[in-house]
């Protein structure tokens, strides 16, 4: 009688020795794809800016001054011009560069060709009377109007200034007050977002500087009821 060979079992599958092997290619695929999301989403975006006159972007930022001016009450007419900073009444219009992080968000590069503008002014002889009830009154309707406060402080017996920092769309824009106690002294400000200006050509050969942007507009007169 024929000796009968034992069946033979096929060896097991490499894989099967190590099961965790066929989650962490999951793993790797999944976080492949957030870095690529992530890569795009800091990259492209700083620079996806709309191309908008100097004028517009300077009309914007002093909208959002001449509203919040009103909300606060002050019945001056601040005509254009600077005088001594913390001391006389300002009305001024600025240009600075717009930044892009690179690809992880750390270059902190200058976008050529971008500029934002923004607008400043100020207040002296302030008293606590019209300051104080006009930054709270203010503070609760920009968040009404959907601007995020980012930083509110009421100042204190020693003197210490108030303040009311807000921002919307990410940051894109920015208003900032301040009142300063032992001065008297009331500052406000607008930012309007990053824009290319239609006036410079890339591959020109010039380097672009944001104060050209602003040296063409000159605010208007801040006053009550100007809008």
């Amino acid at each position: 009688m024929p000796e009968e060979t034992p069946p033979v079992t096929p060896p097991a599958a490499s894989g099967a020795r190590f099961p965790g092997l066929g989650c962490l290619g999951c793993a790797g695929l999944a976080f492949v794809a957030v870095v690529a999301l992530f890569i795009q989403l800091t990259w492209d975006s700083p620079r996806d800016l709309p191309r908008a006159a100097p004028e517009e972007m300077a009309r914007r930022a002093v909208r959002h001054s001449q509203e919040a001016y009103d909300v606060l009450g002050f019945t001056r007419t601040v005509r254009p011009g600077g005088g001594r900073i913390g001391v006389d009444a300002r009305n001024t219009l600025d240009a600075g560069y717009c930044y892009d992080g690179g690809l992880l968000g750390l270059a902190d590069e200058t976008i050529d060709g971008a500029y934002r503008m923004d607008h400043d002014w100020a207040l002296d002889d302030v008293p606590a009377g019209q300051a104080v009830p006009g930054l709270r009154r203010l503070r609760q309707r920009l968040r009404e109007d959907g601007w995020e406060v980012s930083s509110y402080r009421e100042g204190g017996k020693d003197g210490s200034e108030w303040s009311l920092f807000v921002q919307r769309d990410g940051g894109n824009e920015r208003m900032s007050f301040t009142w300063y106690p032992d001065r008297r002294y009331f500052t406000g400000g607008a930012t309007a977002p990053c824009a290319y200006d239609p006036g410079w050509t890339d591959g020109g050969g010039e380097t672009f500087f944001p104060d050209d942007a602003a040296r063409s507009v000159t605010p208007p007169v801040l006053g009550p009821g100007r809008l």
